[in-house]
């Protein structure tokens, strides 16, 4: 009974409700654990993180947006049609050449949906609440990530009252790109801060 109560806990409200939908289908035999499985997946990886990938694309080739991104990112996401359940108080931080920041939840797994989608299973997984505050270097190390010693790592603690998101470096190469083509490179994960998006490699010159 105390290990359920605990549990309960470490849910946000909105995932007890969307628990609470999926048991119900399921016993109306409306969805298969099959069905559910995927469509997760799909919001988890794919739809969910293209709104924020929209909006860092604008912040990359729009300074006036950037700056409002930066002051108030939930009405500068609003302007893209972006809003919803737990991103009611967003806030945005831009990595630079002198600090990467990296968010996490520490008390049970606050997330912007609005602009990242579900949040992924490791992020909600004890060990990387825990480490990442104490050893960030190490723990972004794991996801391939290697952050010059020069270089400040600031840990962001999301709650559910501010949930936070990571306006990734612009990676070099890009400046040619449409604001789509940017979009396509931006990943979930740039977004949580555990990656880092790569540079562009020069197309070799034909003959």
């Amino acid at each position: 009974m105390g290990e359920n109560n605990h549990r309960r806990r470490e849910l946000s409200e909105g995932e007890i409700r969307a628990r609470a939908l999926e048991s119900l289908l399921r016993e109306k035999g409306v969805l298969r654990g099959e069905v559910v499985d995927e469509i997760i997946d799909i919001y988890t990886n794919d739809i969910g993180p293209l709104n924020g990938a929209r909006a860092i694309a604008k912040a990359w080739t729009d300074p006036a947006f950037k700056s409002r991104l930066l002051e108030n990112a939930t009405k500068a996401v609003a302007e893209l049609g972006i809003s919803g359940m737990e991103g009611e108080n967003l806030v945005a931080v831009e990595n630079t050449d002198e600090v990467h920041h990296v968010i996490v939840c520490t008390l049970c797994s606050c997330y912007p949906w609005p602009v990242l989608g579900l949040p992924p299973r490791w992020y909600k997984d004890t060990p990387y609440r825990a480490r990442v505050v104490r050893e960030p270097r190490a723990v972004l190390r794991e996801f391939g990530t290697v952050i010059p010693d020069d270089r400040d790592i600031t840990v962001l603690d999301s709650n559910a009252e501010v949930r936070y998101f990571v306006i990734p470096q612009r990676p070099k190469g890009s400046e040619h790109m449409s604001d789509e083509e940017l979009a396509a490179l931006v990943t979930r994960d740039s977004m949580v801060g555990v990656t880092v998006l790569p540079d562009i490699e020069p197309k070799a010159a034909t003959r």
